[in-house]
C-alpha cells in the first residue's frame, strides 16, 4: 500500500512493487478532488469523541454490574449479552427513523450515540473489576470517601491497562466504521475517511495509485493509536480475561 502510493496508476494495475515518483501528484490530485482535511476532521472528532464517551459510560457500567453485585444485574447483564446476537442491519432501519424524528441527521451525534454503550466493552470492563480489589473500596469508604472519588482516584488508576485495550477497539471501530456514518450522514460536508475512500472507487475510471494514498492516510491513526498502547492492550486483554 505505501509503494503503490508512491506510483501512478498504471504502474500499481502492472504490479510494480519498486517505490516511484508520483507521490505528490497523487497527493494534489486527492487534495483538489476530495475534501480529504474535512473527512479526516470529521473522522477525528467521531472517533475521539466515541472512544472517550464510551469509555465513561462502559467502565461505569461494568464498574457497577460487579462491585454493586445483584440477582437481578446478572439478568440484565444477560439481556445486553443477547444483543451482540443481533445484527446491525435489524436496528439500522429503527435507528435512523428516530435519528431522522429527532433531527439529528449529518450530524455528530447520530453517529457517536449507537456507539457510546455497547455490551462488549460493559463485559470488558465488568470481567476485569473482578480482579479489582474489594479492599481497596473498602478502606476508601473507611477513609471517606464517596463511590464517584473511590471510582476516579483508586479504580481508574488501577484498571489503566483495561481502559487503553478499550481504547484501542473503540477507536479503531469507530475511525473504521463505514455503514452506519453513509446511512445517516445524508450531507457530503459530514463524510468521513472510509466513505471518501468509497467515493475514489465509485467512477468509472479507478485511479490506483490516489486509491493507495487515501487508504494509507486513513490508516495511519490507527496504526499510531495501536503501536502507542499496544503493550497496554495486551495487558488489558490478558486481565479482562482472568
Amino acid at each position: 500500500m505505501a509503494v503503490s502510493a508512491t506510483n501512478s496508476s498504471k504502474d500499481v494495475l502492472d504490479s510494480r512493487m519498486l517505490p516511484g515518483t508520483h507521490l505528490f501528484a497523487n497527493l494534489a490530485a486527492l487534495v483538489e478532488t476530495q475534501d480529504l482535511g474535512g473527512a479526516m476532521w470529521n473522522s477525528t472528532v467521531n472517533a475521539v469523541v466515541t472512544t472517550v464517551a464510551a469509555l465513561a459510560v462502559c467502565s461505569i457500567a461494568g464498574y457497577g454490574f460487579e462491585v454493586y453485585h445483584s440477582r437481578a444485574k446478572d439478568r440484565l447483564m444477560g439481556f445486553l449479552l443477547l444483543a451482540i446476537m443481533i445484527p446491525f442491519a435489524a436496528t439500522m432501519i429503527p435507528l435512523f427513523q428516530l435519528f431522522a424524528e429527532l433531527d439529528l441527521l449529518s450530524t455528530t451525534f447520530a453517529v457517536i450515540l449507537p456507539a457510546v454503550s455497547t455490551p462488549f466493552l460493559i463485559l470488558l470492563f465488568r470481567q476485569a473489576s473482578r480482579s479489582f480489589p474489594r479492599e481497596i473500596i473498602e478502606a476508601g469508604r473507611i477513609d471517606g470517601l464517596r463511590e464517584v472519588a473511590i471510582f476516579l482516584r483508586l479504580y481508574l488508576p488501577t484498571m489503566r491497562p483495561t481502559f487503553a485495550a478499550a481504547a484501542v477497539i473503540t477507536f479503531m471501530t469507530a475511525w473504521n466504521n463505514f455503514l452506519w456514518p453513509k446511512v445517516v450522514l445524508v450531507n457530503n460536508e459530514a463524510q468521513t475517511m472510509p466513505m471518501l475512500i468509497a467515493n475514489l472507487t465509485a467512477g468509472y475510471v479507478t485511479d490506483y495509485g490516489l486509491l493507495m494514498l487515501a487508504l494509507l492516510i486513513g490508516s495511519l491513526p490507527t496504526v499510531i493509536v495501536f503501536f502507542v498502547l499496544q503493550r497496554s492492550f495486551a495487558e488489558g486483554i490478558t486481565g479482562a480475561i482472568k
